[in-house]
């Protein structure tokens, strides 16, 4: 591998799939500010998937739908009061 290309802060994270409600402790250097605690008793930076392998259609072999909190209306309405708004 070259030499400094590769983050140095790689640390112990929890990742929790809220789709399914599954989580499971891995490393990594994404920023977070959020903290939970683990069943080892520490607390772990926690980082909050939407879908993961373990929720994904593809992967699980069973169609379900995942809501990300409205995605289609935010963006209706971040884009309502725009040029880029058609009217119907």
């Amino acid at each position: 591998m070259k030499k400094g290309i590769h983050p140095e802060s790689y640390r112990t994270v929890v990742f929790k799939d809220f789709s399914c409600d599954e989580a499971w402790l891995s490393r990594s250097c994404a920023p977070t500010k959020e903290k939970i605690m683990w069943e080892d008793g520490n607390e772990y930076p926690l980082i909050k998937l939407e879908i993961s392998s373990n929720s994904h259609p593809f992967f699980t072999g069973k169609m379900k739908f995942v809501d990300t909190a409205g995605r289609i209306d935010k963006f209706n309405k971040k884009f309502a009061n725009t040029r880029f708004n058609k009217p119907s």
